[in-house]
């Protein structure tokens, strides 16, 4: 099972982009080696592929980065900076190794690149375009880690936990109250998740979040129709507030946070390595193409070890978002 994800480089003559098999894994901590040893590998890496896009429904992250703009756009699935207790410690630590650079999150995913880059993002080439609903978790499914899930709550009394998919909640649509009906419910949920919705059906208004990507989340607003409709982004906080204490995250420990992910990313970029020779190496003879970041040298890691650190050293004292 491959974990896909695309880079795309940008700049004032257009773009060029490479798809990973596995470039979803640990994308954040790929990114705190910061652009001067980033750009070199994505060069190499985007001259390769010209027919990069893939469906919308089957990449997990992707990056955009712009020379000439000195914007990064990113998003995933999964990893530390799709994980409610690092996000915040992660995209502060882009944002120090990425200095004076615009660093930004994608919420639409794919969909949101094809935009930024001037295509037509519902050219997706999608199997699907329908959302499939998310199975919900009685208070005995749950597991002790930070699972992957949903908080949905209803009104004034109602808190389900979904297993997160690929899709949100948001995208079933209004009917989601009434399927919910039978499932399990909770009285409150303490614990982190990965997604949100709040549905005031009173006032006919909904106020979702997100720390991943929903791939045409513009169509899945729009199921709502006659509603108000409320993006949050990664603002748990507001679904906090309007849960009325059904929804009660622990609050992240934001310095242990920075050292955490400053630790596994400097695990990742401690030496050289090359991705593609390993393959071929565990399976001779197999047909292995150019799905992988060109090789790391022991220069390159050793320079990115220096990014992470100053990252680290620049973010503490500061507080989260800042």
């Amino acid at each position: 099972m491959s974990h896909p994800a695309i880079h795309v480089l940008a700049g004032a003559h257009g773009h060029q982009g490479a798809y990973d098999s596995w470039g979803s894994l640990a994308l954040d901590l790929h990114l705190l080696a910061g652009p001067e040893v980033l750009l070199p590998l994505l060069r190499t890496h985007t001259a390769r592929d010209e027919a990069f896009l893939r469906s919308d429904d089957s990449v997990e992250a992707g990056v955009l980065v712009d020379p000439v703009r000195r914007e990064l756009l990113l998003f995933a699935r999964e990893g530390a900076s799709a994980t409610m207790s690092t996000r915040s410690a992660a995209l502060t630590l882009l944002r120090h190794a990425w200095p004076e650079w615009q660093v930004r999150w994608v919420y639409e995913g794919q969909t949101g690149l094809r935009a930024r880059l001037g295509l037509d993002p519902a050219d997706d080439h999608s199997t699907t375009g329908t959302s499939y609903p998310l199975f919900p978790l009685g208070p005995g499914e749950l597991a002790d880690v930070e699972p992957m899930t949903a908080v949905v709550t209803i009104g004034a009394d109602r808190c389900h936990v979904l297993d997160l998919g690929a899709d949100h909640p948001l995208a079933e649509g209004p009917d989601l109250p009434r399927r919910l009906d039978d499932a399990p419910r909770h009285t409150a949920y303490t614990a982190r998740a990965g997604a949100g919705l709040h549905i005031d059906p009173a006032r006919r208004s909904v106020g979702w979040w997100l720390l991943g990507a929903q791939p045409r989340a513009e169509r899945a607003a729009a199921l709502w129709a006659g509603w108000t409709v409320e993006f949050w982004e990664d603002s748990w906080s507001e679904h906090v507030r309007a849960a009325g204490g059904r929804f009660a995250p622990p609050a992240p420990d934001h310095a242990a946070a920075l050292a955490d992910v400053r630790d596994d990313a400097l695990e990742l970029w401690a030496g050289p390595r090359d991705m593609r020779a390993a393959v071929v190496a565990a399976a001779p003879g197999a047909l292995v193409g150019h799905a992988y970041l060109p090789p790391v040298t022991a220069g390159q890691a050793a320079a990115a070890r220096v990014v992470i650190e100053a990252a680290h050293r620049a973010a503490r004292g500061r507080r989260p978002g800042r």
